[in-house]
């Protein structure tokens, strides 16, 4: 079956493929989001298990994906070799930090005073929306970069790997559409508009797919430096928001676990696939 996909994909338009690949991704967090409209809220500890998981998918994919490959390809041997991934890594986690600094989010699990960005009269709901938004990003970008990278024949980028890390941001995505939804939803929301916000935060990743494939296809030589602009924009996100999500409460342990069996899932794709 995945065998059938991967061929599907090769057949397509690079730019097309991203796009349709970060459709499913998108779907996915819509399924997620859906779950509003059968629970009103999610057990707790469940939730931080969930964003463990999307930490492990994210960490595995900045690696496995896009950093082992972007150094694969990169030219020179030693220290030279690395230079574009190091460049690539740094200019992703410093985009990703002045985002930070000027979109107005609020992380899941934390109070509203806590909110970041800069100052906006903003509701709850909008800052809530807007911090996975800006998760959805960088995997959006991830994955255009890859199919441009196979299409143009780079080692290290194949459709099979482009397709394994669709399939890992999409799972992660899933719980996303439910840590979105599920707090609007226990805010008063009705289950329409939770769903509504929650779908909506990935709807950057076809976006930024679309950007990310055609980037690489114009401009064939920043391939290294975009794969590992990716990665660095990811553990961003991980370090800066996820995993503090996690440790609000007392399930730490479960979010750890959570976090090791994404990072397993994600690994075992990208290796079983790339």
């Amino acid at each position: 079956m995945i065998e059938r996909v991967v061929d599907y994909f090769e057949q397509l338009n690079p730019i097309l493929a991203a796009f349709y690949a970060t459709l499913f991704t998108w779907g996915l967090t819509a399924l997620g989001a859906s779950f509003v409209f059968l629970f009103k809220k999610m057990n707790r500890a469940v939730l931080d298990g969930m964003l463990g998981f999307t930490g492990g998918v994210m960490v595995a994919a900045s690696f496995w994906s896009l950093l082992a490959p972007g150094i694969e390809m990169s030219p020179g041997e030693g220290f030279t070799k690395v230079i574009p991934a190091a460049i690539g890594f740094m200019l992703g986690a410093l985009f990703l930090y002045g985002l930070d600094k000027i979109l107005p989010h609020l992380h899941i699990n934390f109070r509203e005073s806590e909110k970041e960005g800069i100052k906006t009269p903003w509701h709850k709901t909008t800052l809530l929306t807007l911090a996975i938004t800006l998760h959805n990003i960088p995997e959006g970008l991830a994955v255009g970069v890859l199919f441009g990278g196979a299409a143009a024949g780079f080692d290290g980028a194949t459709i099979g790997g482009a397709v394994a890390l669709a399939l890992g941001i999409g799972l992660q995505n899933f719980p996303e559409g439910i840590a979105v939804a599920m707090p609007l939803r226990r805010q008063g929301l009705s289950r329409l508009k939770s769903f509504n916000y929650g779908q909506a935060s990935a709807i950057v990743e076809p976006i930024a797919a679309v950007l990310g494939a055609w980037a690489v296809l114009t401009f064939q030589p920043i391939l290294p430096y975009a794969l590992s602009f990716a990665a660095g924009a990811m553990i961003f996100v991980v370090v800066e928001e996820v995993i503090p999500e996690t440790q609000q409460d007392k399930f730490t342990d479960i979010a750890t676990l959570g976090f090791i069996g994404g990072f397993i899932i994600m690994m075992s794709l990208d290796v079983g696939l790339g």
